[in-house]
């Protein structure tokens, strides 16, 4: 209504073919720059459009990989269902990319071109962004890392020029705690339990010599609620230095009087915890 009143000009964020044409101008660059075509191009997927524009301007769709995030894995849905859906769940952590529906133009361009496209875990996202700044000190958003991310999932020869599109660095400092956390749990090395300590002296001890490893860490610790005078729950977060410790662990909970809840990810109890 502000643009018909003010003669203002609205700019799709990315359905429209000026848009799409703009957008495909990287891959014009990235020609320009290597003085060729890459053997692979893996291009981030939000509603589509720098995909649609990439296959425009290049006649490699063979060498093309869009990568979208598992959460919101709309580019996916669509291709599945043959036209663009809305999806009914969205992630929107990597908001750079966390489109609900991609467009109708950059559905029709992808879909014909017969482009796959991958869905990445959030959690090897943020793994991806940590290896990003620590290795290269890059600093990239949850969308810029979409396309190195899912570099492991891609069979390129030994020898090959492969180009990730790095698209965004507007990542927040005060994410860092929630990018670390998702990629801890990814990486397995991050576990929540409810423990049903016994309202005794010496419970928290006993938990703690017997139960826990000489490399794992308590990150996290709060007694939920108490339910009798016997005992009470807490929740207890542990971090492991090495994934192989996972199983030790639940051996000496099996092993314990304690009762205790592993909680997984993706459970209805997890979702309480963050």
């Amino acid at each position: 209504m502000d643009a018909a009143s003010s003669g203002s000009l609205i700019v799709p964020p990315f359905d429209a073919p000026e848009v799409i044409a703009g957008q495909g101008t990287v891959a014009r660059e990235i020609v320009a720059q290597l003085g060729g075509l890459p053997d692979a191009l893996l291009v981030p997927v939000g509603g589509g459009g720098l995909l649609a524009g990439c296959v425009s301007w290049l006649d490699m769709a063979e060498r093309i990989i869009g990568v979208e995030p598992a959460g919101a894995a709309s580019m996916t849905a669509a291709l599945e269902a043959g036209r663009p859906v809305a999806l009914d769940d969205l992630d929107g952590f990597v908001d750079g990319a966390a489109v609900r529906q991609v467009g109708d133009m950059t559905f029709s361009i992808v879909a014909s071109s017969g482009v796959p496209v991958l869905a990445v875990d959030e959690g090897a996202l943020c793994s991806e962004q940590l290896a990003m700044y620590q290795s290269e000190g890059i600093i990239a958003e949850p969308a810029g890392a979409l396309a190195s991310a899912a570099l492991g999932e891609v069979q390129v020869r030994p020898g090959s020029t492969v180009v990730c599109v790095v698209s965004g660095g507007n990542n927040d400092v005060s994410r860092y705690g929630e990018i670390l956390e998702r990629s801890l749990v990814h990486e397995g090395l991050k576990h929540y339990f409810l423990v049903d300590f016994p309202q005794e002296p010496g419970a928290l001890r006993r938990f703690l010599d017997e139960v826990l490893g000489a490399d794992d860490d308590i990150t996290r610790f709060e007694y939920v609620k108490r339910n009798n005078r016997d005992t009470g729950p807490a929740l207890v977060g542990i971090e492991l230095s090495r994934r192989a410790d996972l199983a030790p662990l639940l051996a000496r909970i099996e092993d314990s009087p304690l009762q205790v809840q592993h909680l997984e990810p993706g459970s209805p109890l997890y979702s309480f915890v963050h």
